[in-house]
């Protein structure tokens, strides 16, 4: 694939992901937040076995790559959806989506810890802006402590955020059998096995009225947020290298954030805006630093599927 078509449709994934955020928000003025989860991941598993019966890649996945279908889609997929969801009740998205980016700040260190990896000068810089960041965001001159369910809501949203990194660090271990995309239908059936009981024991059956702004916002998600998503990257991941792919992902948070502004008139305070740039910084660093280092691993990588070769 030509390079700069390539590019492009990283920048698509990267504006999908990043307006997936305020349409959560707007969802749940409608839905509960972990049904909202649950038909997302419905829609865009079916999107997903569309995509893969007319790409001719639907796969049996091997015994050998189980385990990483249940990690991403129980980690990921469930776990990190699920929390994201129910903390954007009390959070706005675009301070959500920057929350969720912390991601990299905490599988750096624990990428050196649990899996040996070197901890270079610039990861170490990089986590530590990113915890600056995460303490301009909780600046008691700006965050209010005594709002239990602000504390609540954020709280959720860096819980998520370890979800995703546990999820990224045994991606990073797992030996590939299968290509990753092939695999990404399965890890979606099995969220939405997964969170059909959660959503039910949790929240009860709810009383839904599938209007056509309803609608709309779960086909988005489930269609552009997960099966085109994935399948672009996976085109992304084949034509340009994987820590340019990871600072392409950097623009997420910044659509999240522009997206939040123009549909829910979230206007970002100084606070979110200074604690974004320190956690992208901080990510950056940890991306490029790995870039130079033969003898690191893409650990870092907000997308740090390799694509093996078919």
């Amino acid at each position: 694939m030509n390079k700069y078509r390539a590019l492009s449709l990283l920048v698509l994934v990267a504006f999908c992901w990043g307006l997936n955020w305020p349409v959560g928000k707007l969802l749940l003025q409608d839905i509960p937040p972990l049904w909202i989860v649950f038909l997302r991941s419905a829609v865009g598993t079916v999107a997903l076995l569309v995509v893969c019966f007319a790409c001719r890649r639907l796969v049996v996945p091997k015994r050998e790559d189980l385990p990483v279908v249940l990690s991403v889609g129980l980690l990921h997929m469930t776990a990190f959806s699920a929390f994201v969801s129910l903390g954007l009740q009390y959070v706005t998205a675009g301070r959500s989506v920057v929350l969720a980016y912390t991601t990299p700040i905490w599988v750096i260190p624990a990428a050196y810890l649990l899996l040996g990896e070197r901890l270079s000068r610039p990861r170490a810089v990089g986590s530590f802006l990113g915890l600056v960041g995460l303490l301009v965001l909780f600046n008691p001159g700006d965050f209010s402590w005594a709002d239990i369910d602000s504390i609540y809501g954020n709280g959720l949203i860096l819980i998520a955020a370890l979800f995703w990194a546990a999820s990224i660090l045994y991606i990073r271990i797992h030996k590939w059998v299968t290509p990753p995309f092939e695999l990404t239908f399965w890890q979606a059936l099995v969220a939405t096995f997964v969170l059909f009981p959660i959503a039910v024991y949790f929240e009860g059956v709810p009383s839904i009225t599938f209007n056509l702004r309803v609608v709309l916002l779960l086909l988005y998600g489930g269609v552009f947020g997960i099966a085109v998503a994935y399948w672009a990257m996976t085109t992304v991941n084949r034509a340009i290298p994987s820590a340019a792919t990871s600072v392409g992902l950097l623009l997420v948070p910044i659509f999240g954030i522009a997206c939040s502004w123009i549909l829910l008139y979230e206007t970002p305070d100084l606070a979110l805006i200074i604690s974004a740039v320190l956690i992208i910084s901080g990510a950056l660093l940890g991306i490029l630093s790995r870039g130079s280092d033969k003898n690191t691993s893409d650990s870092t990588s907000l997308e740090s599927r390799p694509e093996p070769k078919d």
